[in-house]
């Protein structure tokens, strides 16, 4: 399936900004079946200063500088990109979850490490006690890795409500615990947390989803907008990829942007301005299919 995924992010500023730096992730990055991601970033005012890397986790990421006085900005990203449905999990039982806790911790392969990192604390998903008793209604005894992880997103999906406006980026995934509700970002938060508190490893994922439901059939909640949900590492089976606010394993539907360890590590747009005072944001995302 190929997209175009236009995201449009408007700054309005009630005061000038003189200077404005900026770090930008907003190019699709490659995956095993979202293949040859194309971006066109269209910025204005236009920037003095831009330059294009990877960060740590491998995203394309943008920074540049607007030395213009401007006092309105408006980044649009053009992306085209083509997906392929993912694997689905197999029938047959995977390896029991406490047997990969116990794997994470003697592969030393690059692929091992890197699924380690994944399993501590990070600055918005913190391991506590409280995480790892909701997880233990999923994760029985000797419960194969997929079976439990399917089982935890079905259980967040029918436990938490979805309410925009509930929470905020600065609300701790303590309290969507405690309160279930908030958005796709909160229940990404949540179920992460639940299997690090376990020693289990997974990161956040940040993207688009697109839908056209069948007749009489409701639109997947994030259809059309920017989405976040959870890849799960399942050891020799790879990482899986699940979305708690819909209840399914993640498909070609959804189309990835950029993975770290908790929102923070992923955000679209952040950056340092020098003046602006108050401002708004108004974020638009397009996404179409094309065959």
């Amino acid at each position: 399936m190929r997209y175009r995924v236009t995201h449009t992010t408007t700054y309005a500023y009630e005061e000038i900004v003189s200077i404005g730096h900026n770090e930008v992730r907003l190019e699709p990055r490659s995956t095993p079946r979202q293949r040859r991601p194309v971006t066109a970033l269209a910025i204005e005012p236009m920037p003095a200063v831009i330059a294009t890397e990877l960060d740590y986790f491998g995203n394309p990421t943008t920074f540049f500088t607007v030395q213009e006085p401007h006092s309105r900005m408006v980044l649009t990203a053009t992306s085209d990109l083509e997906l392929s449905a993912p694997r689905e999990p197999e029938p047959e039982p995977t390896l029991a979850w406490e047997d990969l806790r116990a794997s994470l911790r003697t592969d030393f392969s690059p692929v091992g490490l890197a699924a380690f990192q994944m399993s501590f604390d990070s600055p918005l998903v913190p391991c506590a006690p409280e995480f790892a008793a909701y997880a233990a209604g999923s994760f029985r005894p000797g419960q194969p890795i997929v079976e439990a992880v399917l089982d935890l997103t079905h259980r967040i999906h029918a436990d938490f409500t979805y309410e925009p406006g509930a929470t905020s980026v600065a609300t701790p995934v303590r309290d969507v615990l405690e309160r279930r509700r908030g958005v796709c970002q909160d229940f990404a938060h949540v179920q992460i947390a639940c299997l690090r508190s376990l020693g289990l490893s997974a990161r956040y994922v940040s993207g688009y989803l697109h839908t056209r439901p069948a007749a009489g059939r409701p639109r997947l909640v994030g259809a059309d907008a920017s989405h976040a949900w959870v890849a799960v590492y399942c050891g020799a089976d790879g990482w899986l990829d699940v979305d708690p606010t819909n209840d399914r394993v993640a498909s070609d539907q959804h189309l990835t942007l950029a993975w770290g360890r908790d929102y923070a590590d992923v955000a679209p747009i952040k950056g340092v301005i020098l003046g602006g005072g108050e401002h708004t944001v108004e974020v638009g995302v397009d996404v179409e299919p094309l065959g």
